[in-house]
């Protein structure tokens, strides 16, 4: 009895074999992707157009800083609307930005901008200030509307101050927030 090998069969055994071999050692066939997260009901909204806030200085003097460090604060505000107390009755408030190397906790002005020697404050309307990267005390909220009242500020440099060289110019800062619900 003579035996015939089927060319056919065999190249399809061995192409098997190869994908076989090769999903699995480049680890496409490995368990490896997984994900994870968190789904979480806000007790507020933001207003609509207050997710990108712009606040103008006054016109700004280098003399007034070389006198006073800094300027009074201008107030803005953040509208919080279909607040539901049942979910969290409170709220923090956290901004981050790229920070002033010389004002620790203050923002750097952004690129574009002519002025220098200067970095740009967020605080309290008490005047506490609201460092970036750090959490803010909690607030109250109630049901419906809220309003997180803050204000910013431009302080001078130590070193720009002592030298008197602040820069003149226009200037931008760009900063980022995010709200939490403990």
């Amino acid at each position: 009895m003579q035996y015939e090998i089927d060319n056919t069969a065999w190249q399809r055994v061995g192409l098997l074999l190869f994908l076989t071999f090769f999903l699995t050692s480049k680890g496409y066939a490995v368990d490896n992707l997984k994900f994870k997260g968190n789904l979480v009901e806000g007790a507020c909204s933001i207003r609509p157009g207050d997710e990108d806030i712009s606040l103008e200085f006054r016109q700004i003097t280098s003399k007034y800083l070389y006198l006073n460090t800094r300027t009074l604060g201008e107030r803005f505000e953040l509208h919080l609307e279909g607040c539901d107390t049942a979910i969290a009755d409170s709220v923090t408030i956290m901004f981050d930005g790229t920070p002033n190397m010389q004002l620790p906790g203050l923002l750097a002005l952004g690129a574009g901008s002519v002025a220098s020697g200067v970095g740009i404050g967020i605080e309290t309307l008490q005047g506490k200030p609201l460092p970036l990267g750090e959490v803010s005390d909690e607030q109250s909220i109630s049901d419906g509307a809220n309003v997180i009242e803050l204000q910013a500020y431009v302080q001078g440099e130590p070193q720009a101050i002592a030298d008197h060289t602040i820069g003149a110019g226009v200037f931008n800062a760009t900063s980022t927030f995010t709200l939490d619900y403990p």
